[in-house]
Formats: C-alpha cells, structure tokens, sequence
C-alpha cells in the first residue's frame, strides 16, 4: 500500500494553529506517511511535526466555510487547526483519520526513520540477558540461564533466555509451562545480595475446578526457599476474581500442595477499569470549568490515585517480604504480564539502588516490560481521547511510571534521574521514532527484526547531551533500601503528564533552572574551599608555628 493514496490533500496553506500557552501561528500544513507538519515563514517560529501515531483522535466542526479540526494526541496535549475551505478541511481530516489509525506494524515510522545522530552505543545490545546473567553469578551460583525457550515454541511471551533454579533441567521446565498460564512458568525477576531472598513472577497455576497440581511446579518454587523459611505468593488479584478464575481453568496455589507458602491476594485493577480511569482523570484535567467541588469529586471519581496507591502498596509489601521477613516472594495475577510487571519493577526500585540510575532504569525497562513480555502495542495502541471501544488498552505502564514518580518526589536525591525522563518513557511508548516499545513480546521483536531495521530508543538516551537534559541535579546516590510513603496524603496528581498542557510551565521552569544554577555554584564553592584547606595543610607542614592551638 502507497502512502499517497490515503492522503487527499497533501498541502494546504493559510492553516492557522492555536497550542496552549503558545502563540498563534500561521503556515503552510503539509500531511506526508508518518507527519502532520505545519512550518510558518514568520521568523522564530517553532514548527509543528507531530506523528501520525501520536494522534488519538479528531473532531471537526464548520463555521460557514471556515473549518476547525481538533486534534487530540496520545501524549495527552490537544492542538486546534483552522482550515478555509471545506473540501480541503474534510480532505484533511479523512487523511489523518486514514493515517492515524494504520494497524500494520512494518507500515509505522520507526522502520522508516533514519537517526541524524551518531549511534554512539547501539541499544539493542545494551541490556542483554546475558550481561545481567553475569552480575547475578557474581552473587550466587544457584542459578542458570536456559535455552528451553530459544524459539518462543514453549512461551510465546517469554524471551530466548530465562534464569532458572540450577538444579531443574529443560524437560522439567517444559512440564511446569503446561501448568501455568500462557507457559509462563516460575522465572528469576530479582535476587536480593543482602540476604539472598528472591523474587520470582509467573503466570497463574492452570488448577481448575478439580484442584489440578503439578509436583514440578511445587518443586521448583520450593527450590527456592531456604531451610526452615516461609515463601510469600503474592496474587495481584482480589479472592473472588482468582475463585472465578478456576470455571475458566486457572486459578491459584492451593495450601495443601504449597504449604510452605502464604498466599496473600491484593487487588490491583486491569484492562478497561484502568482505561476508563485514565480517561475519566484526563476529562477532570481539562474541565475548565473551575469549581472546586467539582474538580475534587471528578478526581476523586477517576479513581487514579487509588489505582496508583494500590500499586505501590502490593510493590511495598513485596519488597517487605524480602528485605525484613527475609522470605522469598512469587507474583502472579493471571496472565503475568501486566499488574504483576508492575509490582516486580516497582519493589526492586525499593530494594536496589541501581534500578535508581539513568541505565540501572532502563535496564529495568528492559529486563520486566520488554522482553518479559507487557504487550505495548495492544496496551498503547489508544490513549484518553480515542472514540473507539477499547479492546486491550490500559494504561500499564503509564501507571508504573507514575508510581516511580511518586517515589522520586519522596526521595529527591535518591534517583540518578528526572522527572523529564519519565514524561519521556510515557510519550515514546504511545508513539515514537524508535523501535523500542514496537511488539507485544520479544517473539515478535525478533519476528520483525527490530535490531536491524529500527533504532532503539536507548541509543538516543544514551548520548551524552541528552543525558545531562535526563540526569537528576540533587542526585546523591544512596546505597540503602527506600520504603515510599503510600499514605493518601503522600500521593500527588502528576502534574508533569496530567496538567502539562493545561497551563504554562514558565515559572517551574526558571525555578528549576535557578535550582541547577544554586547547585553548581554551591559545587565551585566546595571545589575552592578544598583547595583552601590543601593550601592551609601545606603551609601548616612547612611551618609549624601556624598551628592553631
């Protein structure tokens, strides 16, 4: 399929465009494959290129000839254009509609971008689970990586190369996947050095309703434990749900086959709850209507900030399990994917302080969303504004991300990196240049051959401009585990994402500069005052009579 033929109107000039806090400008609107693009001759004027998979949704609307499209993004920001004419206006809006809404993978822009920058460190190659395999050697021998799913025939969801308990060969592991939903038998997430407590994620245990077992499966959990120790099963779902689950064959641990286990369920919503709640607070931030009560009763109605305490509260309780109970931990929910991710990737940014680093998080990114199978392009493939019923999408990730922010504005000097990071993470998940988050698994990545045909998004992250605009200036590094407040009154709108288009971001924007500037000063100043004192302990050693008494 050409291009050409979705688009009825390539150019169209005399377009007006009004952004928020933005002046007004007026230019030339060209449409091509990937670009809705609008450049102005008008001198310091920034030009408009926005990405046809950025776009969630339109409207438009005719005053006399004189037509108006709004035009709703992904990323949560909403541009106007007004168009004269109302040929060219349909024209224009049937194309984006047309380009907007392309399904076919090889057809999107990262197969057809071409970097401007040089490919210092490739980010395909950044995150290897071989490379992560080594660190964890280094701390135990308990542990193997295995091939049992090189070509994604035993989990399609998995990646080539999973860690394992040592002792438990392919045939087992091929035995327990019948047993787990979608194959996604037990893996390694996380290994905690200061006391060797794992952590391990799964899908649900396919028991039925005739209370089904596998004794590999028993096994291989209990492999995990320690002499004498109590392991934690931590389901991501409520009691009723999982006990729903077993009419549709899944279902959860029963205590007379685990019973080195404490099962605790925590209930942590999915699929179309979170959708409609990320719709119902992106509704709330744009209500212009300024009442009080009304804006605090829609917030409260969306029912984010809950979604988000819940989050947090099952990450805490993971890492709690590990770090003071000093036991071993299993996450489930039901396929594995999506609220388990979040609470795995969130306990180990409590736990270990190199998941807090600028790579130490994308190696997280790496290791517990891509190639641990979230399905972005399902989960991602609409935001807030789309009119079409939702199929797979959810907020996931968004909501993961927005946790981690929690936690960085509770621990300011804990986090190598910025919020800027973060808001950049959420943006290139829903539309993006790269290849990085194209896929709903490693299987498909490979499928697509994504290393070679795209670039990745880390190897733009990677350059050293654009991690200092990414690094946190208060950063300090703390060796120690961190345990968030979830406190209601601790958990704050993210108002980085949610009100970033709703209001003028000039002042927070001197004020942060003005912080850097401090900063830097405040490091001259540390840097002449040792000088100073080297000076001083010189002249002290040449003649003794200055010592003070």
């Amino acid at each position: 399929m050409e291009f050409a033929e979705l688009i009825k109107t390539p150019r169209v000039d005399g377009v007006v465009l009004h952004r928020p806090f933005m002046p007004t400008v007026e230019g030339t609107l060209c449409l091509t494959g990937h670009h809705l693009i609008l450049s102005s001759r008008q001198d310091n004027t920034e030009e408009l290129w926005l990405l046809h998979s950025n776009i969630d949704s339109i409207e438009k609307r005719f005053v006399g000839s004189l037509g108006h499209i709004t035009v709703k993004c992904k990323d949560l920001r909403v541009i106007q254009l007004e168009i004269t004419g109302m040929e060219e206006c349909l024209n224009i809006a049937s194309s984006i509609e047309a380009l907007s809404t392309l399904d076919l993978v090889s057809l999107m822009y990262p197969f057809f971008y071409r970097p401007m920058f040089e490919v210092i460190e490739d980010g395909w190659n950044s995150f290897l689970p071989q490379n992560a395999f080594k660190d964890l050697e280094s701390m135990t021998d308990e542990w193997r990586l295995s091939e049992v799913n090189k070509d994604f025939s035993l989990c399609p969801s998995y990646p080539p190369l999973v860690a394992v308990p040592k002792d438990f060969d392919d045939e087992t592991l091929k035995k327990v996947a019948t047993f787990r939903h979608g194959g996604r038998f037990p893996v390694l997430s996380y290994y905690h050095k200061k006391n060797g407590m794992v952590m391990m994620r799964a899908g649900q245990p396919l028991t039925g309703t005739n209370g089904r077992r596998c004794k590999e499966d028993e096994k291989l959990i209990n492999a995990t434990l320690r002499p004498g120790k109590r392991g934690y099963i931590i389901d991501t779902r409520a009691i009723n749900v999982a006990q729903q689950a077993k009419a549709r064959g899944g279902g959860f641990e029963l205590e007379a086959n685990y019973p080195q286990w404490r099962r605790i369920h925590k209930a942590i919503e999915r699929y179309n709850v979170l959708q409609e709640s990320l719709i119902k607070l992106v509704e709330a931030c744009n209500d212009q209507s300024h009442s009080m009560d009304r804006w605090l009763s829609k917030l409260e109605a969306s029912n984010w900030q809950t979604n988000v305490k819940e989050i947090l509260t099952t990450a805490c309780l993971a890492a709690q399990c590990i770090d003071r109970e000093g036991a071993s931990v299993l996450v489930h929910g039901t396929e594995g994917t999506d609220s388990t991710l979040q609470v795995t990737s969130l306990a180990q940014i409590i736990l270990d302080p190199g998941c807090r680093t600028v790579k130490g998080f994308q190696s997280l990114v790496e290791r517990e969303w891509l190639q641990a199978g979230h399905p972005f392009q399902q989960r991602c493939a609409q935001s807030a504004f789309s009119n079409s019923k939702p199929r797979h999408e959810a907020p996931v990730f968004l909501l993961f991300l927005d946790c981690v922010w929690q936690i960085l504005r509770q621990f300011p000097c804990s986090f190598e990196f910025n919020e800027s990071f973060l808001v950049l993470l959420f943006e290139h998940a829903y539309a993006s240049q790269f290849g990085t988050f194209l896929g709903n698994s490693a299987a498909e990545r490979a499928r697509l051959c994504l290393p070679e045909k795209t670039v990745s998004l880390w190897s733009w992250v990677n350059r050293p401009q654009e991690l200092e605009r990414l690094t946190n200036p208060l950063y300090e590094p703390n060796s120690l585990v961190i345990w968030p407040s979830v406190a209601p009154q601790s958990l704050l709108l993210w108002e980085g994402v949610f009100l970033r288009w709703n209001r003028s971001s000039k002042c927070l924007d001197e004020a942060y500069e003005e912080m850097v500037h401090i900063i830097e000063y405040n490091k001259e100043l540390q840097t002449k005052v040792n000088s100073l004192r080297r000076q001083l302990a010189q002249l002290e050693t040449e003649d003794p009579l200055l010592h003070t008494p």
